[in-house]
This record gives structure tokens, sequence and C-alpha cells, in this order.
């Protein structure tokens, strides 16, 4: 059996996970760590990464645990950062296997035919990808661990999380992962900005000002497929000074409903008075792929309903353009 056929039959698939947050120009040099590894890797900030083995295993002629302990006391002695690595055939598995290591740093090796059993015994919350309502609803019908979810029929788990969700969560129990890893940098961030014709005192026309912004910014959200994990508000006032603050969301989001809320307490935090505004800037920080969120149950009826009218918004404007739909206060402000 050649070396290429060897690592085929290997875990291939790395989830590192630094402890806690780290400051972005650490995260960028334990990501430069990485790229030493394998040419294939995907930032997920603002602490993880993913990383593709399977040509690193024979290029460097060991096997994943003494790969991954290699890296672990590489990054240790030259960041300071001592990462939690799991290492198993698919995404799924290998960051469930990161969640799982004790202590602030680690090496868990999910081999591929220890799957099944290695995922059972856990609590349905550790498996990736399952939030904690999507776990909570699990537990209320007695499905408390990941076998017992692996056994459920899949058009069960289907009904009781949803459609998508169910399906991806019935496969993932069963350690069925189609998802590869893609080469990705670190995410930029997303900025959206506005000028007033004329220096504004008008809360009014400020608020629907941020409300344009907020809108703005959540179709390029979406249509980029990120979520933001925080927004930056930054005021400009007369005379060229500015004022600025920063906020994290509950969850990462890319819904207009969650960035607007963050965006008036910004605005609010700022106490505005007397001060004559020339710009505002709304910037989403923090980026994360759409896709790593995990999705969440809501029994918000409102909500559903918002984001459905959100998705049907977005579906206009792609057609019509950005300017055909929106909410009315936010035209009230021209920029």
């Amino acid at each position: 059996m050649g070396a290429d056929e060897t690592a085929r039959e290997v875990s291939t698939v790395m989830h590192v996970r630094c402890p806690g947050r780290i400051p972005e120009p650490v995260y960028r040099e334990v990501l430069e760590q990485l790229a030493e590894l394998s040419p294939v890797v995907q930032a997920l900030p603002p602490s993880a990464a993913l990383v593709e083995l399977r040509g690193a295993l024979p290029y460097f002629g060991v096997d994943a645990s003494r790969l991954g302990q290699t890296l672990r006391v590489r990054v240790g002695a030259r960041l300071g950062v001592d990462v939690r690595i799991g290492i198993g055939p698919t995404i799924t598995v290998a960051a469930t296997a990161s969640g799982q290591i004790d202590g602030p740093g680690g090496v868990l090796v999910v081999a591929p035919d220890e799957v099944a059993d290695w995922l059972g015994p856990l609590p349905v919350q550790a498996l990736h990808g399952i939030g904690p309502r999507q776990a909570g609803v699990l537990r209320d019908y007695g499905i408390h661990c990941v076998g017992l979810l692996a056994a459920v029929p899949p058009a069960t788990v289907q009904r009781l999380l949803g459609g998508r969700a169910g399906r991806q969560a019935a496969d993932r129990a069963r350690g069925i992962d189609p998802d590869s890893v893609v080469p990705r940098a670190l995410p930029a961030s997303a900025t959206t900005r506005c000028t007033f014709p004329q220096h504004t005192l008008d809360g009014a026309d400020v608020r629907a000002a941020l409300l344009s912004l907020v809108v703005q910014l959540g179709q390029l959200l979406r249509r980029r497929d990120q979520a933001a994990r925080a927004l930056r508000l930054t005021l400009t006032f007369a005379g060229g000074t500015s004022w600025e603050t920063v906020r994290r969301l509950a969850a990462p989001s890319a819904h207009d409903e969650d960035l607007r809320v963050l965006a008036y307490r910004l605005m609010d935090a700022a106490g505005l008075q007397r001060g004559r505004l020339t710009a505002l800037a709304l910037k989403a920080e923090d980026l994360v792929d759409a896709d790593q969120v995990a999705e969440q149950i809501s029994l918000d009826e409102a909500r559903e309903a918002r984001l459905t009218a959100e998705a049907v918004s977005d579906r206009i404007r792609a057609k019509y353009g950005p300017g055909a739909i929106g909410p009315a206060a936010a035209f009230r402000h021209v920029s």
C-alpha cells in the first residue's frame, strides 16, 4: 500500500482551538504555524482553524497524533499559546474532539473505525454544530447522547429540529460530514458608511441613517454568506473629530433585527446632545462563515416572520435593485 493510500485510511482533518480569545496578531501567527504543516488551512476566527492533513501526513512521515503533538509544542514554544487539537476523518469529528479535551491544551485523535463508539456516549450538546436550543429540544424528547441521536430515524430528527438542521444533526451523529476544509485566510471586515449633506442635529434623521446602514450591512453579509460577531460604530463630527465604540453580538448574525438592536445601543452609548454630525460608519467585525453558525430553534413566531420577510426582501432587491424595498424609516435619510 502506497503512502497516498495510507493517508486516505487515517484521520485527515485537524481542528485547532486556541484557549479563550487571543489577540488577532497572535491568532494570525497561529495560522502561519498551521500553514507550515499544510497549504489547506481554513481560518475560523476569532480563535480556531481547520487544517487538511491528507497531504501532510505522508509528507512528514508521521502519524496524526505525532503531528498534532509536534504542532502543539511548536505553537507553545514560539507563541506561548497552548492549543487544543482534535483530529478525525471529518470536520465534525475533529471539531467535536477538540472540544472534549480537558485542560488548556492537548491532542485527541479519533480514528475512522473508532468514530461510532467514541461519539456514542457524548452528550448531544457536545456534537459540533448542535446549539443549546437544539440540544434542549432533543433532551426534552429523551435524546441525551449522540448514540441515541444516531439511532433515531432522520425523519424524526428533522421534525424535531427542522429540515436542514435536522438532516445535518442526524448525519453528524453518524459521523457523516461531506464538508471539506476550504482554504481561507482571516476574513475581512465589512463596512457601510453615509455622509450628511449638511451638519445634522436631528435625532430622527440620524436614527434613520443608522437604520439604512444596518439594512445595507445585513444585505452585504448575507450576500457574502458571512455573519458578524461584533459591530463598531464611528461618528464623525463637524471639525473632523470622531467617536467610536464596539460591542459584541450575543451570537454571530447577519440578520437585520439583530444588527439593528445592537447598532441602536451603540448610538445610545454616544449620548449625543448638541454634536453636529457629518458622517456615520457601521462596521461588522470578527466575521465568520454563515455555515459555521449553529442554527438555533426560535419559539418567537414574530421573529420567524421577520426572518421570512427578510429573505423575501433579499430576493426582491436582487431582482429590482437595493432600493426596491426596505424599512419605511430608512427612506427618511438619503445618503
